[in-house]
């Protein structure tokens, strides 16, 4: 999970996710395009309507500023009727801003006078009656020209007003007509309002519907992926592999770019599985190669040895020269002997052919190899460590045996005289016997360490003839532990090298027998 306060990068996002997120942003920015285009397209409407009707308003103004011409014979009277007082009204008649009582007028309309560039009245109309605006208010409109071109003013506590100045009929003041705009903006904020609304409906719809739609066009890649994914499971490395794993056939359209992807893949593994295959024939040929080698070799290395020691019974009968040469041939032998018998196993063990099965005792198996090769390396110091109660597993008695002399070997060729060696026996993990051999020598060299266990892996102190070593002691330990279903491994650092080799437990029926079933 992502931790708290931590964002997820976008270049970790799924391509679902971008997708969708990339359609969502999308349908907002039209949306948001769309939306104040109409909002200010309806502004410019509205405003060339405000300001037709404010100049033919305006225009009748000064043919009504005075009281005598404010109003048809007989209207006035009528707006004083439905005000509770009249003062207001006959102030603004007086101080020739009379058309703002003029007949059609709309509520809230400013009516103002400028002489001398001082606003000496204002008034505006609330419901049929004139109020008087405060000169603070409408010292603003001080600076509106009589050139009959509307404007926006900010005309304090009234609000914003659409504005337009003309020439008095005196010629030297001018007179103002206004009406509010606070009409028009709860228009548009309304309008706002609305696209708001739509627009978050839009994005959810587009989200829904893109997550859907992503869903099921990314499908065919899914399986794609599947696909994949299984063959990255097989073990590739070894063996005989039937990679006949392949993408659907209608995952592999080369018109769509999944299908591109799916065709691209299907040929990819059939290329690999050629190529695993030619491998897999030519490791058999290598192995029955070495085989039928390892097996031809046997005889005439046994010759060898045989006519070596036959010579040897009577080493006085030949010159010293001769007798060391033969002593030489029959070393030797021995060496490739032991060679062909170690690749002749390790070509059975490749070759999948199973061992014995039978119950060894771990415990006396691991007396009688440390006790053997105290014999042999009378200058190292061998220690023991075994539990109290015998340990049984199931396994071939000869190659456990070999697997353990190998081991000992190993720690007594590549470590001085002196070095003490610990072989010891734990059943501390269930299910499982750990095997451990441990040296304080100067250790496995870190580039070496990864590769002890492949063949002919050979430090550059093991190369000498005298050391014994063929490289192929622990690429041995590993086939054999492999084939009883166990797993060793290795650490190394100056002072301390440890291999730990891990087996199965033999099962209390294998170990311990019903006499009451026995035949």
């Amino acid at each position: 999970m992502t931790p708290v306060g931590r964002l997820v990068p976008v270049r970790a996002w799924s391509l679902r996710t971008k997708l969708v997120v990339a359609l969502v942003v999308l349908v907002a920015v039209v949306c948001a395009v769309v939306g104040t285009a109409t909002v200010v397209a309806l502004r410019q409407l509205q405003l060339a309507q405000l300001d037709t009707q404010l100049v033919t308003s305006a225009e009748r103004a000064p043919f009504a500023g005075d009281g005598s011409r404010s109003a048809p014979p007989g209207s006035q009277p009528q707006f004083q009727d439905r005000c509770p007082s009249s003062t207001a009204d006959e102030e603004a008649a007086a101080s020739g801003i009379g058309f703002l009582l003029a007949p059609g007028q709309q509520p809230g309309t400013l009516a103002a006078r400028v002489s001398g560039g001082q606003v000496v009245a204002a008034a505006s109309l609330e419901g049929f009656c004139a109020v008087t605006a405060s000169s603070a208010d409408t010292a603003a409109l001080a600076g509106v020209v009589a050139d009959g071109t509307p404007r926006t003013v900010d005309v304090g506590s009234l609000g914003t007003y659409r504005v337009v100045g003309v020439p008095a009929d005196d010629g030297g003041d001018v007179l103002i007509t206004g009406v509010p705009l606070s009409g028009l903006q709860a228009t548009q904020r309304r309008l706002v309002e609305v696209e708001l609304v739509v627009a978050l409906l839009a994005m959810l719809l587009a989200g829904l519907a893109a997550a859907v739609v992503v869903r099921r066009s990314l499908r065919p890649l899914r399986r794609v992926a599947a696909t994949a994914a299984q063959v990255s499971a097989m073990e590739l490395d070894r063996g005989e592999v039937d990679l006949a794993v392949r993408v659907p056939e209608r995952d592999t359209d080369t018109r769509t770019e999944v299908g591109q992807v799916g065709a691209a893949l299907d040929t990819l593994l059939t290329r690999v599985g050629s190529a695993l295959s030619a491998r897999h024939e030519s490791e058999l040929r290598v192995r029955q190669f070495v085989a039928d080698a390892s097996h031809e070799l046997r005889t005439p290395l046994a010759s060898i040895r045989g006519y070596a020691e036959l010579v040897n019974r009577d080493p006085a009968a030949l010159p010293p020269s001769a007798a060391h040469a033969v002593g030489r041939v029959e070393s030797e032998a021995k060496r490739m002997t032991g060679l062909v018998e170690d690749l002749l196993l390790l070509a059975r063990l490749d070759a999948g052919r199973p061992l014995e099965t039978e119950l060894v005792d771990l415990t006396r198996l691991l007396l009688d190899a440390v006790s053997d090769a105290s014999a042999v390396g009378r200058d190292h110091v061998w220690r023991l460590e075994l539990p109290d109660e015998p340990v049984e597993v199931v396994g071939d008695s000869a190659r456990l045996h070999q697997v353990l002399a190998n081991l000992l070997a190993n720690a007594r060729t590549h470590t001085p005289p002196g070095t003490t060696v610990t072989a010891g026996l734990a059943t501390t993990t269930p299910g499982q016997v750990v095997l451990s051999v441990l040296d304080d020598g100067p250790g496995i060299a870190p580039d070496l360490l990864p590769h002890v266990f492949d063949r002919f892996a050979r430090g550059d102190g093991s190369r000498s003839r005298a050391a014994g070593s063929s490289g192929l002691g622990l690429a041995i330990v590993s086939a054999i532990v492999a084939s009883t279903g166990g797993t060793v491994d290795v650490t190394s650092r100056p002072g301390q090298t440890a291999f730990l080799v891990r087996l199965p437990v033999a099962p209390l029926e294998a170990a311990d027998p019903d006499p009451a079933e026995e035949p």
